[in-house]
């Protein structure tokens, strides 16, 4: 799993930097699924339960599971999310880098100031989740941990969907909220499970919609809407970032 999260890492770093002003979100798809198959790795989401394509890419509204299309064209002052997963020797990954489109250079100083506090929270969001992380602690924690600092931004939580376990497949046990859910303090961490920690919420109350294409998720009040993730290992003192480049 580190050598392919490494994999990954370095095929969303480079795909980041091809979300520019005129690139379709298609073009972004075929760049990442050429990258990993050229690294001996398989694109996880392609054919999985059915998608389509490599990458989910969501733009401003779109939460998650968007699909990548020739008619999508990045503008700049977008937000964009994307998501991919990688399999190598049979092991999963999965991460999501959530950035601004600037301008041909990649200059973003005309994100607006929304957008742009919505990508640092983000970034904020996901180091609070991992740096709270080690052997020992309960799932629950974690998640309270989590849904108080998407809330102390005051950001809506995105109930329904969730981080969750990962390894030889790539939806494993446990669920991991976003919030605290119920009174039990759920599953105990131990060093060595693997789990793809990530936040997902909006800058509105947090209700979302499914699209007639059955798969790309909106915000109900068109609010913006962030992801990111990360697959870490649970180690003794903290956790190990797997999907680092």
């Amino acid at each position: 799993m580190r050598e392919g999260g490494k994999i990954l890492g370095q095929c969303l770093r480079e795909t980041a930097k091809r979300a520019l002003p005129g690139v379709s979100t298609l073009e972004l798809d075929q760049f990442a699924e050429k990258f990993l198959r050229e690294h001996d790795a398989i694109p996880s989401f392609k054919g999985y339960q059915g998608f389509p394509a490599t990458l989910c890419t969501n733009i401003d509204e779109q939460v998650v599971h968007g699909i990548p299309s020739k008619n999508q064209i990045l503008k700049e002052g977008d937000i964009i999310s994307i998501d991919c997963g990688c399999l190598y020797k049979d092991l999963h990954t999965d991460a999501t880098v959530f950035i601004g489109v600037g301008d041909k250079n990649g200059n973003t100083k005309n994100l607006s100031p929304e957008k742009k506090r919505l990508i640092t929270s983000a970034n904020e969001i996901l180091d609070i989740a991992l740096n709270f992380i080690h052997d020992g602690i309960y799932l629950n924690n974690l998640c309270e941990t989590i849904g108080k600092a998407i809330k102390s931004h005051s950001y809506g939580v995105v109930t329904e969907l969730t981080g969750h376990g990962i390894g030889h497949r790539l939806h494993e046990p446990p669920h991991i909220p976003n919030q605290k859910e119920g009174t039990s303090s759920g599953p105990l961490l131990k060093t060595g499970m693997t789990l793809a920690i990530e936040p997902i919420f909006t800058t509105g109350s947090g209700k979302i919609i499914t699209l007639s294409d059955n798969w790309t998720i909106v915000t109900a009040d068109k609010s913006l809407a962030a992801q990111i993730e990360h697959t870490i290992l649970v180690t003794d003192s903290g956790c190990e970032i797997l999907t680092n480049p």
